[in-house]
């Protein structure tokens, strides 16, 4: 039976994964004339999101927000990063969409252990988001396979996963900033 508070949680899961899907990343760039222009990253807030919501809350709740995210997606409105509905099946896109599930069980293992610490997070993180590209790099694979399209899968190597991964990656530091107060918070009740 679902509870108050984990439905509370889903909601608050799910909601916080549709606003950050649709916020770009851009990093400021103050050049010689003293102007500032924007440099925008090709992703968005997602997965540090996921990760975060990992650390937080347990992995069966941001599985379930997870699983109407793409229900939502799929189904019902286009929220994902570059739009939605059934035919998104049939992107390379949706591929990283299902490396999210692994994520969240590597990240989780930083909870079920109690070893939330900087070390832990970047080696559990880099491993995290490497396995969320494989499983990528296998849908895309498939895909190829079974369209017999192979000309394109470098092409779609080189624009969903090197080019992001690094990316990908570095958005891990900004959270860091937030490992010691999520271990408070969680270990402070006990």
């Amino acid at each position: 039976m679902l509870n108050f508070y984990k439905f509370i949680e889903i909601l608050v899961s799910l909601q916080s994964l549709v606003i950050t899907t649709m916020l770009p990343v851009y990093i400021p760039l103050q050049f010689i004339d003293k102007t500032s222009n924007n440099f925008e990253m090709p992703i968005t807030w997602q997965i540090p999101t996921i990760i975060l919501l990992t650390l937080i809350f347990h992995k069966k709740v941001v599985f379930t927000a997870f699983s109407l995210y793409i229900i939502l997606g799929l189904f019902i409105s286009p929220v994902f990063h570059q739009g939605g509905s059934i035919g998104y099946l049939l992107t390379p896109n949706f591929g990283y969409l299902l490396g999210a599930y692994p994520l969240i069980k590597i990240i989780d293992n930083l909870n079920t252990r109690n070893k939330i610490n900087v070390g832990n997070f970047l080696k559990k993180g880099f491993i995290a988001i490497g396995v969320m590209h494989l499983t990528g790099i296998f849908y895309n694979f498939i895909q190829i396979i079974f369209y017999s399209e192979f000309n394109v899968f470098l092409f779609n190597l080189g624009k969903y996963s090197v080019g992001k991964i690094g990316y990908h990656f570095l958005m891990l530091f900004p959270l860091l900033l937030l490992i010691e107060p999520i271990k408070r918070l969680k270990y402070s009740k006990k």
